[in-house]
C-alpha cells in the first residue's frame, strides 16, 4: 500500500510515465489553444494529476482491501456498505472532480478528456471498486448533455456534478445477457406525457447503495407498438426517488432491489438485480416506475451507445491501472525479496541477491511493463481522439478522429483486459507462494481485472464488432485510416535512431498483413467464416495496435537518455522480438479460414 508521505514512489501508478505520456508524446498543452480548454494551462493539467493522486493514494487506496473483504450487504431492506466508501467519495466530489471533463455550464471544470483520464487512472489503481460509483455517474451525466432535454440536464445532471446524485446504465435482464435484442422490459406511456417502466435488470453496477441522495437510473426498455429487436429500444431517465419541479426530492419510485451478486472480484461496488414496476411502492398512486424518455422513443440504443463507448474505453483503462499498480507491486517486491543466487554461484555461503537478479525474473518484469506501458498509451492516445473529435478546428480532423476512434475503440477496450490481466497473473508469480495469499496486494488486482474482459461486452463481442463492423463499415474507411496512421509512425521511424528503423520495417509488414488477412477473410463475403475466428483477429490487431504505440513512445523518446528512456527502449524491444511475432501465426490461422471451432457439434463435447 502506497505511503502517504512518498507519492513519489507510488505503487499505484508511474507519475513520471503519465507525464511523458502527455506532455512529450501527446502534447496535451497544445489543447489549450482551443477554446474549449482555453482557460488551462500545463500548470492546471498538472495540479489536478497531483490533486487525484493524493486523494486517490490517502482516500481510496487504505480501504481497498477491506472494502473487498467486507463487501456490501443487503438486509432485505437496505444494503450496507463499509463507510470508508461513502467518505472517499464526498472527498472526490468536494474536489470538483466528478465534474472534471464536464461542461463549465453545468459546474464542471472542462478539462480534456485526455487529462481526465489520466487522472481517473489513479482511483482505478487505488480501488477500482470505490471509483466505479463515480465513472458510472459521469458516464451517465455525459450521456444527458449529449441527448437530454435542457429539463433533464438541469434536474440530473446538476446534482451528478456535485457529487450529492450518482447515476447507472439499466440494459442487461436475466434472460438477455448481452443480447440487447431480447430485452423485455416494458415503457408504457401514461397521459400526463411520462412512462411506467415493468421488468428486471441485471448486472447493475452501482443500482442500489445510501452512498448518495439519489440514484439515477438510465434505462432500456420498450414502448408499445416498437419494432422488434434493437430498433425498438427506447432510453429512459428512472431516478430512484421522484424530484419535484424545485430539484426537491419527492415519493420513492417503484425501483427495488431484489438481490445483490456475489462476485469474484470488484466487491465493493454494490451489483444488483433491479425490479421496475413490481408493485412495492405505487408513485402517484398508480403502478409502474416513472420513467422520462431521452430523446425519441426507438432511438435507445444509439443514445446508449454514448455511454457504452466511453464506458469501453473507461473498462480498458481500468484494466490498464490494475495490470500497472500490480506491476509496480511485483517490481517492489523483487527488489527487496532475497532468495537465491546467480547461476554461476556454488557457495551457499554467499548471500542471497534479489529475484530481481535472476532472468526470469527479469523477464516477467519486463512483460508486465511492455503490457501495462503499452496499454496505457493506447487509453490515453484514445482520449486524445475524443479531444480532437470535440474540438479539433476542421470538420475533417474531426471526423478523422471520431472514424479512428470508432475502430479503436473495441481494442482500446479488450486488449488491456486481456494482457492487463496476464500482466496481474505474472505479478502473482513473481511474488511467488506469498503472491497467492490474501496478505498481498496482487491476488486482489488480478480478481478485480478479471471481470474486464467479460463486462462492457466481452472479449468475443467485441471481436466480431471488429472484425464484422468496425474493419468493413464504409468499405474498410476505417481500417484503412487506422493502417495509414500506423504506416505514418512507421515512416517517421525509419529516419530515427537506434532499433526504430527496424521496429519501423516490422511495424509496416504486420500492418500490410492485418490489410491482406482482412481482405482474405472477407472474400467470399461469407460471415460464418470470416467472423468464425474473430477472437483470434481482435487479439493479432490488438498486437499491432500495440507496437505502434511502441512505436510512437519511442519517436517521443528518441534521441533522450536516462534510464527513464532507457526502460523504455527495454521494454519496447521485448515487445518487437516477445510479443509480434506471435501474430503471425495467429494470422496464418486466420488467412487460412479455418473453421475448426465453428464445424464442432455440440453433441460432440
Amino acid at each position: 500500500m502506497p505511503k502517504k508521505d512518498d507519492r513519489a514512489h507510488s505503487l499505484l501508478l508511474s507519475r513520471r510515465d503519465l507525464g511523458f505520456l502527455l506532455h512529450e508524446w501527446l502534447r496535451v498543452e497544445e489543447l489549450t489553444k482551443r477554446p474549449r480548454y482555453a482557460e488551462h494551462d500545463r500548470e492546471t493539467f498538472d495540479a489536478v494529476l497531483e490533486l487525484s493522486e493524493t486523494i486517490a493514494t490517502r482516500h481510496f487506496a487504505p480501504h481497498n482491501k477491506k472494502n473487498d473483504a467486507q463487501e456490501p450487504s443487503f438486509d432485505g431492506e437496505r444494503v450496507h456498505i463499509i463507510p470508508e466508501v461513502g467518505e472517499a467519495l464526498k472527498v472526490f466530489a468536494r474536489a470538483g472532480l466528478t465534474g472534471a471533463g464536464l461542461d463549465a455550464e453545468v459546474g464542471g471544470m472542462q478539462l480534456p478528456r485526455v487529462v481526465t483520464d489520466a487522472c481517473f487512472a489513479w482511483f482505478q489503481a487505488a480501488n477500482v471498486a470505490t471509483s466505479a460509483y463515480p465513472f458510472l455517474t459521469v458516464g451517465n451525466a455525459n450521456l444527458l448533455l449529449a441527448h437530454g432535454s435542457r429539463e433533464q440536464i438541469d434536474t440530473y445532471v446538476r446534482p451528478m456534478v456535485e457529487g450529492r446524485w450518482f447515476g447507472t446504465m439499466c440494459l442487461s435482464e436475466p434472460q438477455a445477457g448481452s443480447s440487447l435484442a431480447d430485452v423485455r422490459t416494458r415503457a408504457e406511456r401514461a397521459p400526463d406525457g411520462t412512462y411506467r417502466l415493468f421488468g428486471n435488470k441485471m448486472w447493475i453496477s452501482g443500482g442500489d447503495h445510501e452512498l448518495s441522495e439519489n440514484i439515477v437510473h438510465l434505462v432500456l426498455a420498450r414502448t408499445p407498438g416498437g419494432p422488434a429487436g434493437t430498433k425498438g429500444l427506447s432510453l429512459f431517465v428512472v431516478p430512484k426517488r421522484l424530484v419535484g419541479p424545485d430539484g426537491a426530492l419527492g415519493e420513492r419510485n417503484d425501483v427495488v432491489l431484489a438481490g445483490l451478486n456475489h462476485k469474484m472480484g470488484y466487491r465493493g461496488t454494490t451489483n444488483t438485480l433491479l425490479n421496475f414496476g413490481e408493485g412495492a411502492h405505487r408513485p402517484g398512486g398508480e403502478p409502474g416506475a416513472v420513467g422520462y424518455l431521452v430523446g425519441e422513443e426507438n432511438q435507445g440504443l444509439a443514445h446508449m451507445f454514448h455511454m457504452m463507448n466511453e464506458a469501453r474505453i473507461g473498462v480498458g483503462l481500468g484494466a490498464t491501472a490494475l495490470g500497472y499498480t500490480g506491476y509496480l507491486h511485483a517490481l517492489d517486491y523483487a527488489r527487496s525479496r532475497p532468495q537465491g543466487r546467480p547461476v554461476g554461484a556454488k557457495d551457499p555461503a554467499t548471500p542471497q541477491v534479489p529475484i530481481i537478479a535472476h532472468a526470469d525474473v527479469r523477464r516477467m518484469l519486463l512483460a508486465q511493463k511492455a503490457y501495462v506501458e503499452g496499454a496505457l498509451a493506447l487509453t490515453l492516445y484514445c482520449g486524445r481522439l475524443v479531444d480532437e473529435q470535440r474540438t479539433a478546428p476542421g470538420e475533417a480532423e474531426r471526423e478523422r478522429a471520431g472514424l479512428l476512434l470508432d475502430i479503436l475503440t473495441p481494442i482500446a477496450k479488450s486488449w488491456p483486459s486481456q494482457w492487463c490481466l496476464t500482466a496481474n497473473s505474472l505479478a502473482i508469480q513473481v511474488h511467488g507462494g506469498y503472491g497467492y495469499t490474501r496478505e498481498y496486494d496482487v491476488e486482489q488486482f488480478y480478481r478485480d481485472n478479471r471481470l474486464n474482459p467479460i463486462h462492457e461486452g466481452t472479449h468475443g463481442i467485441h471481436g466480431l464488432d471488429l472484425l464484422g463492423r468496425k474493419a468493413v463499415i464504409g468499405g474498410g474507411a476505417a481500417l484503412r485510416l487506422l493502417l495509414g496512421a500506423i504506416g505514418e509512425s512507421a515512416g517517421r521511424a525509419r529516419t530515427a535512431g537506434g532499433d526504430l528503423p527496424a521496429y519501423g520495417e516490422r511495424l509496416v509488414e504486420a500492418a500490410d498483413r492485418v490489410a491482406r488477412v482482412t481482405a482474405a477473410l472477407w472474400a467470399d463475403k461469407d460471415p460464418d467464416t470470416a467472423l468464425a475466428n474473430a477472437s483470434v483477429y481482435l487479439e493479432a490487431v490488438g498486437h499491432v495496435v500495440i507496437a505502434w504505440m511502441w512505436v510512437e513512445q519511442l519517436l517521443a523518446a528518441d534521441g533522450r537518455t536516462g534510464d527513464f528512456y532507457a526502460g523504455k527502449r527495454a521494454a519496447a524491444r521485448y515487445f518487437f522480438r516477445h510479443e509480434l511475432p506471435a501474430t503471425g501465426p495467429r494470422f496464418d490461422l486466420l488467412e487460412s479460414l479455418d473453421t475448426t471451432a465453428r464445424d464442432m457439434d455440440p453433441a460432440q463435447f
